[in-house]
């Protein structure tokens, strides 16, 4: 058995697990989670390959979610409602596929991805790669956290703790990114099976109840990367389309915007917890 990382921010009510994205790490959920925990208890967990959790081979999502399993049954966590960003939506709409019995619902926030033929995939794949498992410079955290803060509005001191925690310090001062990229290849191939099935086929079997969220706003432009602005349009509004038919037919299934980037959980985690906050109490009223 493998036990995850795990940080318990209290709280009491209805169960929350949260779940980062890919080269992050729980310490992102931080100013979201201690709001919640006005209405809810709250955990988070690192990622394998991520944070301060152990890498696991091979790192598939079946593999992943039994790791989580056996972590929240460590912590006495028999149900609870998932709630994923980027990455860490997917692994909690797999959780709730393979726990029916455990997962109350999930939420996915932003978590959507694409096939290995999807037009324009590779370069992105490539650009993902280049910064898993790199060796950084001594000043990498303040750079990243100056970037942040900038691009992002993120506030310096929650980027700098979130920049840190997603990171691997080495003896000589400088940084590992994380995660390695040996870990990095088995998390694309598995995001590219996934996403090959397209948004509709990949939610068939999910039944429990899902909010599937998308970012409003797109990422502040790279100079250099202004194609990645156009594949990241385009795939989001093939995402939306999909959402959209779905929410018609399937009434488990809730879609909604949050107004910010990506990056959504650090930027607006006011905005999150509301939306995550009022998804939960629409669970518990009778129907």
């Amino acid at each position: 058995m493998t036990l995850l990382h795990v940080h318990d921010y209290g709280g009491d009510g209805p169960q929350l697990v949260l779940l980062h994205g890919f080269s992050r790490s729980l310490t992102d959920w931080d100013a979201a989670a201690t709001l919640l925990t006005a209405g809810h208890r709250v955990l988070s967990v690192d990622l394998p390959g991520h944070g301060r959790s152990p890498d696991v081979f091979p790192w598939t999502m079946p593999t992943v979610v039994r790791h989580i399993a056996d972590t929240l049954d460590a912590h006495g966590v028999p149900e609870a409602v998932l709630v994923g960003h980027s990455l860490g939506g997917m692994v909690a709409v797999e959780y709730a596929r393979a726990n029916p019995n455990r997962a109350r619902a999930a939420v996915n926030l932003d978590g959507f991805w694409w096939g290995r033929e999807y037009p324009g995939a590779g370069r992105v794949g490539e650009a993902l790669l280049e910064s898993s498992g790199a060796i950084a410079p001594p000043e990498y955290i303040e750079e990243k956290v100056a970037n942040d803060s900038a691009r992002l509005g993120i506030p310096a001191d929650r980027a700098e703790a979130a920049a840190r925690a997603a990171a691997r310090p080495l003896p000589d001062g400088r940084w590992q990114t994380l995660p390695e990229r040996a870990t990095a290849l088995e998390i694309r191939d598995e995001l590219h099976k996934l996403g090959a099935l397209g948004v509709t086929a990949w939610l068939e079997g999910a039944d429990c109840p899902l909010l599937l969220v998308q970012a409003g706003r797109r990422l502040p432009p790279v100079p250099g990367m202004e194609w990645f602005d156009d594949f990241s349009t385009r795939f989001g509004q093939e995402v939306s389309d999909e959402l959209a038919a779905l929410s018609r037919v399937r009434p488990t299934i809730t879609v909604n915007r949050i107004d910010a980037t990506h990056a959504m959980n650090l930027e607006a985690p006011e905005a999150v917890a509301t939306l995550v906050a009022d998804f939960v109490r629409g669970l518990l009223q009778p129907s």
